[in-house]
């Protein structure tokens, strides 16, 4: 009798505390700040329920002599335990959810939102992780062979540096790297990276690995150690904005001002270009040609890829067409 009504009083409490929550909430002096707490209401209610239940439940079941007593205790434990997990990971993951629903959704103009993100995910993911793990691990303690052979192990030294030193090299190597992926800016989602000749966009950084989306639709994945132990090139560290290059090898004879109207009509009838800069220069000489270098800026490294591509299409064709003999050619001197 004892038993039902402490579970019948926590099953009230916990559609009191629901109510009042909601009232709080919608009237109370905690208005300003529903946007978090209503999403936050709605994904707890039934964990915090759970939570409520179960604990009154192991309150209200006292330890008795009795061998089945003891094993009902025990797994009501381990249900509390798993239950109070559940909740802590449901608020984190509402708590990512809505900072994620609190910053614009165009990564490519806001580096500040790329940056967070960047480390709101991984942040996370590791405390998602602590916090199964240590369910994990109070839930084995509960039981008296396991919690006297882990203070067994814990106790040896030399046992206890082998764990450290194999796991540190691969996953908890990686977990490290993500974190300080994740917080030394120099990545962030939605930025445009060439590593080992190939350039794309950041997709997901991960405690593990980088996702990258390259220039052509494939997924590049590489293990956050990667760019913690060598070199890359970042294009919109600082801004979303790409300069694309390109150049043409033209014939000495060649007239730069002509080209260099020619290449500004090109750029500015483009609506890749973002209106920002362009430049055309003699960037090198050969015996043979000289090298012309055309620079113009785009929003973002696909637009400068394809305002490249058009740049250098609408050259050749201008060269061909109009003015071919401005093309490459191969002089030799003949001596009778």
């Amino acid at each position: 009798m004892r038993t039902a009504l402490i579970v019948l009083a926590a099953l009230a409490a916990a559609v009191v505390a629901d109510l009042v929550s909601a009232v709080l909430i919608r009237w109370g002096a905690l208005g300003r700040y529903k946007w978090l707490l209503e999403p936050l209401r709605q994904a707890c209610r039934s964990p915090a329920a759970a939570v409520l239940l179960v604990g009154a439940l192991y309150y209200a079941l006292p330890p008795g002599p009795a061998e089945w007593q003891r094993y009902l205790r025990h797994a009501i434990l381990l249900v509390l335990i798993s239950v109070s997990a559940w909740l802590v990971i449901k608020a984190l993951n509402v708590a990512e959810a809505v900072a994620f629903s609190r910053l614009p959704s165009d990564l490519v103009t806001s580096r500040r939102v790329r940056r967070a993100r960047t480390q709101i995910r991984p942040m996370r993911r590791l405390t998602v992780a602590v916090v199964t793990v240590l369910a994990v691990g109070l839930i084995l303690m509960t039981f008296r062979p396991v919690r006297l052979v882990g203070i067994s192990i814990l106790t040896s030294a030399g046992v206890v540096g082998a764990v450290i030193g194999l796991s540190a090299r691969t996953a908890l190597g990686n977990a490290f790297a993500g974190i300080q992926v994740a917080f030394a800016d120099g990545l962030h989602v939605g930025d445009v990276l060439v590593v080992d000749g190939e350039w794309g966009r950041v997709e997901e950084v991960k405690l593990t690995n980088v996702v990258i989306r390259l220039w052509d639709e494939r997924m590049l994945i590489l293990p956050t150690t990667y760019f913690t132990e060598r070199p890359f090139q970042n294009w919109t560290r600082n801004e979303s904005r790409v300069i694309g290059k390109i150049q043409i090898h033209v014939d000495h004879t060649a007239d730069l001002d002509d080209l260099r109207r020619e290449a500004r009509r090109l750029v500015e009838s483009s609506p890749l270009w973002d209106r920002d800069r362009w430049v055309l220069q003699m960037v090198d000489a050969t015996p043979q040609t000289v090298v012309i270098q055309v620079r113009a800026s785009a929003a973002d490294g696909a637009s400068a890829w394809d305002l490249r591509c058009d740049l250098r299409e609408g050259l050749i064709r201008y060269l061909r067409d109009q003015h071919p003999q401005w093309l490459p050619r191969t002089r030799s001197q003949y001596q009778p």
